[in-house]
């Protein structure tokens, strides 16, 4: 087992590396950088440009060098701890992104615990009770789930919140929490709000999981051992959980690699309707000004989600499915 996850954890610090190449360039091709777009804003403004300050920004950030000596640069520094600096808000990245990081962490593991509390009991009792009554309704709860998209179940709620109760249900904390620093009162106060974020967020993936466990537990169900099993006398509930869910979880397990990040990356609407101060606004805005070092350092910890979800999911399907423990000697 220690080999195996030593294994893993290489080829995550090997991944991670070519997730930040690939991220710098993702920010780096487009045309133009971030000294264009402040150039054509002031313009667009009516603000006379100084030539001698666009070659200082230039020379400062290193836009006037090859691309391979730019992604040194900045690679250097993270190894450092140095995200750079933000163009567009000129201070520290880590600065900018600040309390986001964590915020947006604690709203992907909200998320990510409802859709397995949810899809997971459902899933099962969906396969046990096969054409049931409630495995018709959940059917076509899942559907739904499935096919509205989660900024306008966000924009249904925050308009159901105004028009029945005067209130406004965005944001992660309360009015006189905002700007307080942080204390057992605030947290919470965070925790209250994350349930609704966190549901809206797992809507879509609570439905796909519910079909996925489904359709594994009736393969398995099906199989020889589970008939023997219950010949043997066996109870029905017992059989369930100690076989067949234990097989059918693998492929759940496995999702656990894409699910984190696509959580945030896919949260960049609903954190905009919701008013939520995570990361995903932050890229996007970042994106429109072409804000290089911000950009990059988020789509970093994107990527870096990904090696972490994909690390866990592999833990946890060896330590659930033996036999992957054996086959990967």
């Amino acid at each position: 087992m220690l080999a195996y996850m030593s294994r893993r954890i290489l080829l995550g610090i090997v991944t991670v590396w070519a997730v930040s190449v690939v991220s710098f360039l993702i920010i780096v091709m487009p045309p133009g950088d971030f000294v264009t777009a402040r150039v054509a804003a002031l313009q667009a403004s009516g603000d006379p440009v100084q030539e001698e300050e666009v070659a200082y920004i230039r020379r400062d950030y290193g836009l006037d060098q090859p691309i391979f000596v730019q992604y040194y640069k900045w690679a250097s520094k993270i190894l450092r701890g140095n995200f750079g600096v933000s163009m567009q808000w000129e201070r520290p990245v880590m600065e900018v992104i600040g309390d986001r990081l964590w915020l947006t962490v604690a709203v992907a593991l909200a998320a990510v615990l409802f859709t397995w509390l949810l899809a997971i009991p459902i899933g099962i009792y969906s396969a046990v009770k096969q054409y049931s009554v409630a495995d018709y309704t959940f059917t076509f709860v899942g559907f739904i789930g499935l096919a509205v998209p989660n900024f306008l179940l966000a924009l249904v709620l925050l308009y159901l919140g105004f028009t029945w109760f005067d209130a406004s249900i965005g944001g992660l904390f309360s009015d006189e929490y905002i700007d307080a620093p942080y204390s057992v009162g605030k947290v919470w106060d965070l925790m209250k709000h994350l349930v609704l974020p966190g549901l809206i967020l797992a809507m879509a993936g609570t439905a796909e999981l519910i079909r996925i466990m489904r359709a594994n537990l009736l393969d398995e169900l099906r199989k020889p051992y589970v008939v023997t099993a219950r010949a043997k006398g066996l109870s029905e509930w017992r059989l369930v959980f100690k076989y067949p869910v234990r097989v059918a979880l693998n492929p759940l397990i496995s999702t656990v690699g894409y699910l984190l990040p696509y959580i945030i990356s896919g949260s960049i609407i609903v954190s905009i309707v919701l008013g939520l101060p995570t990361v995903g606004p932050l890229l996007y805005a970042s994106l429109i000004a072409q804000d290089m070092f911000l950009a990059g350092a988020i789509i970093l910890f994107v990527g870096i989600m990904t090696v972490v979800g994909t690390l866990i999911s592999d833990l946890l399907l060896a330590w659930v499915d033996p036999r992957i423990r054996f086959e990967n000697r």
